[in-house]
């Protein structure tokens, strides 16, 4: 079994290991309904296997903001209480890729700025994450990226409550990942929590956290 402890969670130590494992290489199964995206739960991967039967992919693009503190945190957002999808959900900042995008990438920026302000000369991507499937059809590429302190954030408050951040060493420390379960068409399927202070990290967002921690800080 794999040893499961705390990530050593130094601004250096994490940014050096983000560089050395991630690349800008863009996963065919972002577009291809025929490539599954893997979760490592078996109801959660035959459930992405029904979505891409069912539903055309959509695919999109999020930021992982990495503020580069001593103790560095992870910048997360509170969705609008009255969007369609996802209304009041702990997310990072990202959605749909647009035809006008010119990657993953460009579109996962330009959300940033769209939704909390977030401009790009504090910005230095390093890499994109695996690819992340969810129930709604949505193929989410997050891009890691270190972020210099200074910024100041204009919320659109159309689409975000609020942005906070929240310790990495917190969110890297796989004490606080509790798995939960839910039921999809008679088959039980796991996810990640991570509750912090008042905010509930939970979906897709506690589970890309989660394959950051085990793509980062695990052999």
């Amino acid at each position: 079994m794999l040893k499961m402890e705390p990530a050593a969670t130094s601004a250096a130590e994490f940014f050096e290991r983000t560089r050395a494992r991630l690349n800008f290489d863009v996963p065919p199964g972002l577009v291809d309904p025929n490539i599954i995206p893997k979760s490592g739960d078996q109801g959660t991967d035959r459930m992405l296997e029904i979505i891409a039967r069912e539903q055309p992919v959509r695919p999109a693009a999020v930021l992982i903001p990495v503020v580069d503190h001593p103790q560095p945190t992870v910048l997360l957002t509170q969705r609008s209480a009255h969007l369609n999808e996802h209304a009041g959900q702990i997310a990072f900042p990202g959605g749909k890729i647009d035809v006008t995008d010119a990657s993953p990438l460009d579109a996962a920026l330009r959300e940033a700025y769209e939704e909390v302000g977030l401009k790009r000369e504090f910005i230095e991507p390093i890499g994109y994450l695996d690819l992340y499937g969810t129930g709604f059809g949505f193929r989410i590429l997050p891009t890691v990226a270190r972020v210099k302190p200074g910024f100041k954030l204009r919320i659109n408050e159309g689409e975000v409550d609020d942005a906070f951040e929240v310790p990495l060493a917190f969110l890297m420390n796989p004490a606080n990942h509790q798995i939960h379960s839910k039921e999809f068409r008679g088959m039980e399927r796991s996810y990640y929590a991570m509750p912090y202070a008042e905010r509930y990290i939970w979906g897709a967002t506690a589970g890309i956290l989660r394959v950051l921690y085990e793509r980062i800080f695990l052999p």
